[in-house]
């Protein structure tokens, strides 16, 4: 599938989370009543569209692939490691037929820990900030400083 931005990927993911909740998700116990399926802040980052996507059941980065994605010919259930900013973290491939092939990583499941949407929102952004960020430098210890050593080990 060929996304154009990231509002088209929001309202795919929407619409096809929200049929799995009514379906394949209906009863299950592990889904947080206070919580909708809400995909945010999806964008382009390098060749790939990465953002958040929120279910009552689980809290996921999600990945879209463009024709230049290196993994976008993975077959589902495959895992593989991306580098962002803040280092690499594994993803694995998974597909729907109304999204075609994606790649997911989690990062909450199940969602109890969430008192409320507005609470999973801004955890959502956070991680994705965060991932997106380069980590603090580490603060250089006076031993380290004294051997000339100044970056990490």
């Amino acid at each position: 599938m060929q996304w154009l931005d990231g509002a088209q990927i929001e309202q795919a993911l929407e619409q096809t989370f929200n049929q799995i909740l009514t379906t394949r998700m209906l009863g299950m116990p592990l889904l947080n009543p206070a919580l909708a399926v809400r995909a945010l802040g999806f964008g382009r980052v390098n060749r790939d569209w990465l953002g958040v996507l929120i279910t009552p059941w689980c809290m996921n980065l999600l990945m879209l692939p463009t024709t230049d994605s290196d993994w976008i010919t993975q077959p589902p259930g495959n895992k593989f490691e991306q580098a962002f900013p803040y280092g690499s973290f594994e993803f694995t491939v998974a597909c729907e037929a109304q999204l075609g092939t994606y790649a997911q990583c989690s990062l909450f499941s199940p969602m109890f820990q969430f008192a409320d949407q507005a609470a999973a929102v801004t955890a959502g952004l956070s991680a994705l900030q965060a991932l997106l960020s380069h980590p603090a430098p580490r603060a250089v210890s006076r031993r380290d400083m004294l051997r000339g050593q100044f970056g990490g080990r």
